[in-house]
């Protein structure tokens, strides 16, 4: 009888735990369409001035998170089978892609986290070197850089008078033009030809840019820290489950 009531205590403690683990895995999903969608507007938005960091992290957090938010979709879909089916291989790949998925997101949180405080002296240090080595060099920098000037209404890394010192000035590359067209507040054909700050915007694209960075990477963070605590509930209800079938079985 002892035993009898030990394998309905079993079967009881095994219909709790899939119960509990399809739960999981309806939040777990949700949390990896979340996760997901925050890596793609991070590269969406922000993607075409990453050109202009000489640090890989903002860019690796994002893409990172898009990775780890596919993952989700494939791990969700071997969860409910090993569930429904008691397969205890199954719910033990479960386990370890939960615990790989922890570490994806936690990476990307602590790189956040420690990368913030440091935007600002970053693009202090190189963002005007990127604006005055590259502008009509490199195509994809130009670009990136006349959309941030049209975008932030800005003109310079740090100041219009930035232009002066550029390789875009000094290798007559400039055609007359003081400024790209791009600094002017009405943008027309040879607009930059005059620096007046009734024609162009004073104000330098560094803090604009710094700021937001730093916003998006407080997001990348949270996220990351905080939906990768979702994975230690999920790892320890899956190895219940694998030690309760094991028990079950033996």
């Amino acid at each position: 009888m002892a035993t009898r009531k030990s394998r309905d205590s079993d079967c009881n403690s095994v219909s709790f735990l899939k119960y509990v683990l399809h739960i999981f895995n309806v939040v777990f999903l949700l949390s990896g369409i979340g996760v997901l969608g925050v890596g793609i507007w991070t590269v969406a938005e922000k993607q075409h001035y990453v050109a202009l960091l000489t640090n890989a992290t903002y860019e690796l957090a994002a893409w990172v998170l898009i990775v780890t938010g596919c993952l989700v979709f494939v791990v969700t879909v071997i969860g409910c089978l090993g569930v429904l089916r008691n397969n205890r291989f199954f719910i033990l790949v479960y386990t370890f892609a939960l615990l790989l998925i922890f570490l994806l997101e936690a990476m990307v949180g602590i790189m956040s986290f420690l990368y913030e405080p440091h935007v600002e002296e970053e693009l202090r240090l190189n963002l005007n070197n990127t604006f005055v080595e590259n502008y009509k060099l490199d195509d994809k920098k130009t670009s990136a850089i006349d959309q941030m000037q049209i975008e932030y209404k800005c003109c310079g890394a740090n100041l219009f008078e930035d232009w002066q010192y550029s390789y875009w000035q000094k290798e007559n590359l400039s055609e007359g033009l003081k400024v790209p067209n791009s600094c002017c507040k009405t943008i027309t054909p040879h607009c930059g030809k005059s620096d007046h700050p009734s024609n162009i915007h004073y104000t330098g694209c560094r803090h604009r840019l710094a700021g937001e960075i730093r916003d998006h990477l407080i997001i990348l963070s949270a996220v990351g820290l905080g939906i990768c605590v979702l994975q230690i509930f999920g790892m320890i209800f899956s190895c219940c489950l694998y030690i309760k079938l094991k028990d079950m079985s033996d």
